[in-house]
């Protein structure tokens, strides 16, 4: 199951894909190159563009719902193991801080051991 609807929805992508190439809104295209003895199988140019038209709608629509059907179905497969990775990363940022040593305070120096700074010369 695992490899069938990725199988369906790409076959349904590459047919989609063909159907709407094949497609032109002002009724020339590709649909009507096949136009000698394919226009009498299918009724003529306007029966041929209903058909196309329709497929559109239907592999459409079949995409959209295997594209939700395998989201459904792989999403609650998968959801334990995401909310298990989760807990372990959020325990391992919980315990980090507590095996990290302190933070040592910082020594502040008197101003007279300070070396002095070095001038620059305006010549250069």
């Amino acid at each position: 199951m695992a490899l069938f609807l990725p199988s369906l929805i790409i076959i349904c992508c590459i047919l989609l894909v063909l159907i709407i190439l094949i497609q032109n809104p002002k009724g020339g295209g590709l649909s009507s190159s096949f136009g000698g003895g394919g226009t009498q199988i299918f009724g003529g140019v306007k029966k041929t563009t209903d058909f196309l038209d329709k497929g559109t709608w239907v592999l459409s629509a079949a995409l959209l719902a295997l594209v939700l059907g395998m989201n459904v179905m792989t999403g609650s497969a998968s959801e334990d193991g995401v909310q298990e990775e989760q807990s372990e990363i959020t325990q391992e940022a919980f315990e980090a801080p507590a095996a990290a040593p302190a933070p040592q305070q910082i020594q502040q120096i008197p101003a007279e051991e300070l070396p002095e700074p070095v001038k620059e010369e305006e010549g250069n």
